[in-house]
């Protein structure tokens, strides 16, 4: 269990993020379409896992925004944006603000969020997933992690593209 904040007081989650080298746990999210999004699905690819309670909150929405314009730039990289929001809201907010490169995947039927040690486990937001980044190399090796602090903060953008 790691502890983080939320505007200063603490909260407790389920766990740690998966360890720098260690290859990533099995997922299946569900995409925005209502199919799988599973981690097999990304083999072959560099990924950045973009993990955060809502969208419907400033810093979800900005860090959705910011790894979309950072994808545009990528080659054989994909962004998956992964929240407990549902898939119509996820394609919704996507659709309105023009998310073309990045993938959603929601948790909402899915252990994602306790397999990775990135659900809040007390507090207002209990269930949601922390702010937090992974990156993953082309054979689903874990190469960065980084469990944001306090969740009212921004993700270390650059140090998770360096990663790749």
């Amino acid at each position: 269990m790691a502890t983080i904040t939320l505007k200063g007081n603490p909260i407790s989650t389920s766990g740690e993020l998966p360890a720098v080298g260690s290859k990533a746990p099995g997922f299946t999210l569900t995409a925005a379409d209502l199919s799988d999004l599973t981690l097999q699905d990304l083999a072959g690819q560099k990924a950045i896992l973009n993990i955060f309670p809502s969208l419907d909150t400033g810093i979800c929405a900005m860090s959705v925004r910011r790894f979309n314009e950072e994808a545009a730039k990528l080659d054989g990289t994909v962004i998956v944006n992964v929240s407990a929001d549902l898939p119509f809201a996820q394609k919704r907010f996507c659709g309105a603000e023009g998310i073309e490169r990045a993938k959603v995947g929601s948790t909402f039927r899915s252990s994602f969020a306790r397999d990775y040690g990135a659900e809040i486990t007390e507090g207002p937001m209990r269930g949601l997933c922390v702010r937090a980044v992974i990156v993953l190399d082309e054979s689903g090796t874990v190469r960065y992690t980084q469990l944001v602090p306090e969740i009212v903060q921004e993700p270390d953008y650059d140090a998770a593209l360096a990663a790749l």
